[in-house]
């Protein structure tokens, strides 16, 4: 196999070739068809968030079974899967036995601490793969398992708030915007303050409105779910919100949040995070997409070009989501 690896944090990922592994008892070997690259990515990449070095990096991972361990049951041969950020749960501590898997004590976390897609082949706990809706390319797939599931659990996390922000029109907004205008919901969208090009993007998929996210929106909302990674959008968007509204900060990392004043929190405004995913966000999410009209934007780049996609990602060049393909 081959594969574009993290060996130190902050250092350029480095191709590789090594052995096709096997999978063991509960796990499928899986050959890489697409591999979104997300922001997490760049975390992992920075040292930013805990991960095993060296790993291969990418969680949006769409493939076809090339092998099967004992005890896998329910999948396949050539059967097409998806494998997400949450890569493994213990299943005995107590969030787990409680249904809160995405609060494992003793999860693994594809491409952070255990390899990931960024390569030709990739090994997955089967209980983590998901069936993906055929009407969705290989490539048009990918960003569904983080942008799209992280974004559909913070935005359940919101509950059934009718005009909702989002923070960082990136590959999370992009179809989580679309979801929620299917809900019927408004949407008001936040890029980097001067993205023309963004907020148009915004507008074509149905925002009410794009703006910079220092801009104040016209009219207060019911809830914020920040996907960019400055923390100084918390307290921005407090502002933002009515009275009892909530904002939900979807990343995986943040820079520190500034103080701001017990009035821009009171009259029950809230702010949550959200942690990972459960297969129920997985198995729900995907129902959803399979019956209703959504598209993924997509950049497509070559496996040997992960840093250049990185690189993208980083300075907000990618329109959607980039992927790539190995």
């Amino acid at each position: 196999m081959v594969a574009m690896q993290i060996s130190t944090p902050r250092q350029p990922l480095a191709w590789i070739e090594r052995a096709v592994p096997r999978p063991s008892a509960g796990e499928l070997l899986i050959e890489v068809s697409a591999c979104g690259v997300c922001r997490t990515d760049l975390h992992v990449l920075d040292g930013e968030i805990p991960a095993h070095y060296p790993v291969i990096p990418g969680h949006e991972i769409v493939g076809r079974i090339a092998a099967i361990g004992d005890g896998a049951a329910g999948f396949a041969v050539g059967q097409r899967v998806g494998v997400p950020w949450l890569g493994h749960t213990c299943g005995r501590c107590p969030y787990c036995r409680a249904g809160k898997e995405n609060l494992c004590d003793a999860p693994l976390f594809t491409g952070a601490t255990r390899d990931g897609g960024y390569a030709s082949h990739v090994i997955a706990d089967a209980h983590y793969c998901f069936d993906l809706p055929e009407r969705f390319s290989d490539v048009e797939a990918a960003p569904l398992l983080c942008a799209g599931l992280i974004g559909w659990r913070a935005l359940r996390l919101a509950g059934p708030a009718p005009v909702i922000g989002l923070y960082g029109f990136g590959a999370a907004a992009h179809i989580l915007a679309q979801v929620a205008r299917h809900q019927g919901r408004t949407v008001y969208a936040f890029t980097r303050d001067g993205d023309q090009d963004g907020q148009a993007f915004a507008r074509s998929l149905g925002c009410a409105w794009a703006g910079g996210s220092s801009a104040d929106p016209p009219v207060a909302l019911d809830a914020a779910l920040i996907f960019a990674p400055p923390g100084e959008l918390v307290p921005r968007a407090l502002r933002a919100i009515r009275k009892g509204g909530r904002v939900v900060c979807a990343g995986i990392h943040m820079s520190d949040i500034p103080s701001f004043p017990y009035a821009d929190l009171w009259e029950e405004r809230q702010i949550l995070s959200v942690a990972n995913l459960t297969r129920k966000d997985g198995t729900s999410f995907f129902e959803l997409v399979r019956n209703i009209d959504i598209k993924t934007v997509t950049q497509s780049f070559r496996l040997e070009d992960a840093n250049d996609a990185l690189e993208s990602l980083r300075t907000g060049k990618v329109k959607g989501a980039a992927v790539l393909v190995p």
